[in-house]
């Protein structure tokens, strides 16, 4: 009788440890398989932003035509969509390959390279928040630097570009106002009335050219009272923030939420998977 109640405690134990075994690998199994295809996801995704950055790049007459944008600012935001395309496709990649073969260093790199940017983005945050005075005050003297050497060479520099883009956006003039025009020799010594092209209310004066075009005209006259937007960009800048400031923080919040979470996903999984360290050469 005793005999029998051992063997039936023991075969209970046993079948307890079979079940908190098999408990443990389908978590195992939930996570790896969850963390393989979040991250085939990512790494599609970053495919494409990365080829979208490349036909930007490579087709800037048909977008600038079709948008109505500057050639710089194409420029810009085809670097930017490549860059994040390269860097997601990379994060994509470890994340993948790490998970489903359940190679250690690249979930540990993959941790990392989330950590990198957790810590960057908070980073950048305390320093803008802590440094807003500085950061003003040098866009300050970076604009005015712009504005004045705008139109004294042959051709409009990126720069030059750039700005007229940020002032046909948002519908401004200078950092502060129409005074910081003052400083730029064309408008200073001109005889007649003139003023930038896009410093223009179009509310007033119907658009003159196309900025599209190759070859735009920089500046503009008036008979009478110049038809410029009053505003200066600083102010138009702050509003814009202030508007979208929650969907900012939002954004911004999300991603790091999602980033923490990456992160301890890839470290439950770095920590739990056997140190099998010899699939690393044999799926290499």
């Amino acid at each position: 009788m005793e005999e029998a109640k051992a063997e039936e405690r023991e075969a209970k134990a046993v079948w307890l440890i079979r079940q908190k075994i098999m408990s443990h690998k389908g978590c195992l199994s939930v996570t790896k398989y969850f963390l393989f295809l979040f991250n085939l996801f990512f790494f599609i995704l970053g495919s494409l932003v990365f080829g979208f950055g490349l036909w930007i790049l490579f087709d800037q007459n048909n977008f600038a035509s079709t948008l109505g944008s500057s050639y710089y600012a194409l420029k810009i935001w085809s670097y930017i969509f490549s860059g994040a395309g390269i860097l997601t496709m990379l994060l994509g990649f470890l994340g993948c390959l790490g998970s489903l073969k359940e190679i250690k260093c690249m979930l540990g790199l993959y941790f990392a390279f989330l950590l990198l940017l957790f810590v960057g983005q908070v980073t950048i945050a305390i320093l803008i928040q802590t440094h807003s005075n500085t950061i003003s005050s040098t866009v300050a003297g970076h604009v005015k630097t712009i504005i004045a050497g705008y139109g004294t060479n042959a051709s409009l520099s990126d720069h030059g570009d750039s700005w007229d883009f940020v002032q046909e956006q948002f519908q401004c003039c200078g950092w502060t106002g129409w005074t910081d025009w003052m400083e730029n020799s064309r408008v200073r010594n001109a005889s007649n009335k003139q003023f930038p092209c896009s410093c223009r209310n179009t509310s007033v004066l119907p658009s003159a050219h196309n900025r599209t075009t190759a070859k735009p005209a920089l500046f503009c006259q008036a008979e009478g009272q110049l038809p410029i937007n009053n505003r200066g960009c600083r102010e138009s800048v702050q509003t814009w923030l202030n508007n979208n400031l929650i969907s900012i923080v939002g954004i911004c919040l999300g991603i790091a939420l999602l980033e923490l979470f990456l992160m301890m996903v890839s470290m439950f999984l770095c920590r739990t998977v056997g140190p099998n360290y010899d699939k690393l050469a044999r799926y290499s």
